[in-house]
């Protein structure tokens, strides 16, 4: 039972890996990222790494993927135009697809040949959860928080690079705000009788 679960779950991914890179719409790119991320977070749980899982649903669909999802919505971007520059890139773009596909085939046979027997999700702890913690904060400590830091430095770049400045939209003005008089803050009016203000 497991056997089949795991061909079906690894066709989806397949299937669903291989729309991502042949769909024209790039948000139909994004939602079949997104099925791809899921399917992969089934083939973990067939393996019983559940706490892989969570991790893979929760930064990457709930995160990254949300996050392409609203970049490519709300980006303008000229589609038509982009299209015309893509056949100059297809000799280097095929060399890469077999350099990752030769090592993916690679990767498999040595893997066959050396699997050990049973595969212990979680080495000398109780979970998998137990087991990636004591690894990532004892032997890996200073490589997790470096990749911490890397992640922050996207970030601000992601900001930085997506921050446009429009006349029309107004801005807050942080110095106004924190040097704010109590007199500032009202202003008193004298209008005549049967005046408005």
């Amino acid at each position: 039972m497991a056997l089949i679960a795991f061909y079906l779950i690894a066709a989806v991914t397949l299937v669903s890996a291989l729309m991502v890179i042949m769909a024209r719409n790039p948000v139909h790119s994004v939602l079949w990222l997104i099925l791809a991320f899921f399917s992969s977070a089934g083939l973990l749980v067939l393996i019983g790494a559940e706490f892989l899982a969570m991790l893979l649903v929760v930064v990457y669909v709930g995160a990254v993927a949300v996050l392409f999802l609203f970049v490519v919505m709300m980006l303008d971007v000229d589609f038509v135009a982009l299209r015309q520059g893509t056949l100059r890139y297809w000799p280097f773009a095929m060399l890469v697809g077999v350099i990752f596909a030769a090592e993916i085939v690679l990767a498999s046979v040595m893997g066959v040949k050396s699997r050990p027997e049973a595969f212990n999700a979680a080495p000398g702890a109780s979970t998998n959860a137990e087991a990636i913690g004591q690894v990532m904060y004892t032997d890996y400590i200073l490589l997790f928080q470096l990749a911490g830091i890397i992640l922050l430095v996207a970030m601000i770049g992601a900001i930085v690079l997506t921050l446009r400045h429009h006349p029309a939209v107004k801005r807050q003005n942080i110095a106004r705000q924190t040097s704010r008089r109590r007199g500032d803050a009202y202003e008193l009016k004298d209008p005549k009788p049967g005046q408005g203000i």
